[in-house]
């Protein structure tokens, strides 16, 4: 389903046509009522709006970092200078999680938040689910910016059963009594209830769910453990993704499972980079990179060329379900990348191969890496659940020869038992630097 069709089918080409105005728009906003990036881009040559240009130049402009705005917070300023709307035009101010250090603050005008809505809209509705159906969602709600994607169950007309984290239990009922046609919660919590499904006899690929849409982490979208999930949940598995200080469930996936749609057009521009020299990467069919973005209508605290650290690859060929918008998946965190002997892995990689050996395997692994930082010495150390098998055989050397081959590491295979890893009903943790030592001195 399309929630905007004369939105979300106008060709691609002309999108930057649109873009254009709300851009320079924006630039002029910025240098009018942000202090921080009036001053970040005098500091960089660029003295007025007019000086800025159009998104042709974009790439042009310092990129911003996460580190930097954190570094504009004060007793005075505890938002940041990069606030740009008067407090008593602000209708909402959520935190983000904290994932990659301290929770940030993220304030909504009214038109800021209609913005968030409607993309969430874009995203959830790409899915497939429709007026009337009833969706379990397991996404905490409060001072989180998921609290905004929520709000676009009700504009969608469905029936909204929230049960937050840790409450496995209601959420189980909730399934079985309501009956609820769409389950919303993490891909890694999504292969636990499964996990606890499957132990308590449970037929849930016979339950009501038929769609689970799952976000907040890499996952869904790697195909061993979309399979995994969709087996075990006789259900069809879609990716959301979004990011809390530009927005949410700005990218969502349609029922073709072919990617994530950019549903941010309109408010959002992307780039790619190259993460390590921070040059611009052209966005065309197949490109990799890390994923920068710009506001173009926001009022709160616009950023921008935000480097969002999430590395991506791109597919803009034609999709049939109509909508004309770029899609992409998640490979992983560009900071929670690892080096090991020059070679660069992402932990969500790890696991895509792990999960290749399923029944086998039951989908939750844990790397240790031997040394503190972002450089490793090989062999990575990887424990691997197993599941129900009584003699594993060579399992460990099968899965070590196929991550040598696929991502061109060399790896220590460690089978555990089931039940041995920790689960979350959150966020997977995919590296554990519990038996760390020092890090590697740099070359």
């Amino acid at each position: 389903m399309l929630y905007q069709p004369e939105i979300e089918r106008l060709p691609w080409s002309e999108q930057r046509k649109l873009d254009e105005p709300f851009y320079r728009r924006q630039v002029a906003y910025l240098f009018e009522n942000s202090g921080f990036f009036r001053d970040k881009l005098r500091r960089h040559g660029f003295e007025t709006a007019a000086d800025v240009a159009g998104l042709d130049e974009i790439a042009a402009l310092p990129l911003t970092e996460k580190d930097e705005l954190r570094a504009s917070r004060t007793d005075a300023a505890p938002i940041g200078t990069y606030l740009a709307a008067p407090m008593n035009s602000l209708t909402r101010i959520f935190s983000t999680s904290g994932t990659t250090g301290l929770p940030s603050y993220v304030p909504l005008t009214v038109s800021d938040l209609d913005n968030w809505v409607t993309t969430s809209c874009r995203s959830y509705s790409a899915s497939g689910v429709a007026r009337g159906e009833a969706i379990v969602s397991t996404y905490n709600a409060g001072p989180f910016v998921a609290g905004a994607a929520l709000e676009a169950f009700n504009r969608l007309g469905l029936c909204h059963i929230p049960v937050g984290t840790g409450n496995t239990e209601r959420l189980l009922a909730a399934v079985k009594l309501i009956r609820p046609t769409t389950l919303a919660c993490t891909p890694s919590y999504a292969l636990h209830l499964a996990e606890i499904g499957a132990a308590r006899g449970l037929d849930l690929a016979a339950s009501s769910i038929a769609r689970i849409m799952v976000a907040g982490e890499p996952g869904g979208g790697e195909p061993a453990m979309r399979r995994k999930l969709e087996e075990a949940w006789g259900a069809k598995v879609y990716e959301a993704m979004g990011i809390g200080d530009i927005s949410v469930s700005l990218w969502g996936e349609c029922e073709e499972q072919a990617g994530m749609h950019f549903s941010g057009r309109g408010f959002v521009h992307f780039e790619l980079i190259d993460p390590d020299s921070g040059e611009a990467i052209p966005v065309a069919d197949g490109a990799k990179g890390e994923l920068v973005l710009s506001h173009l209508k926001h009022q709160g605290a616009p950023l921008l060329r935000f480097r969002t650290r999430d590395h991506v690859v791109v597919w803009t060929a034609p999709c049939r379900c109509g909508r004309t918008s770029p899609r992409l998946r998640c490979i992983g965190r560009t900071d929670d990348m690892m080096i090991v002997r020059g070679v660069n892995v992402f932990p969500s990689a790890i696991r895509e191969v792990v999960n290749r050996y399923a029944p086998d395997v039951t989908g939750v692994m844990s790397i240790r890496p031997a040394s503190k930082g972002v450089k490793q010495a090989p062999p990575l150390k990887v424990l691997v659940e197993i599941s129900d098998l009584t003699e594993p055989g060579d399992l460990a050397e099968r899965i070590e020869r196929d991550i040598r081959a696929t991502l061109l590491v060399s790896t220590t295979v460690e089978l555990v038992s089931k039940g041995t890893l920790p689960r979350t009903d959150y966020k997977s943790k995919l590296v554990d630097f519990s038996e760390a030592g020092p890090a590697m001195a740099s070359d």
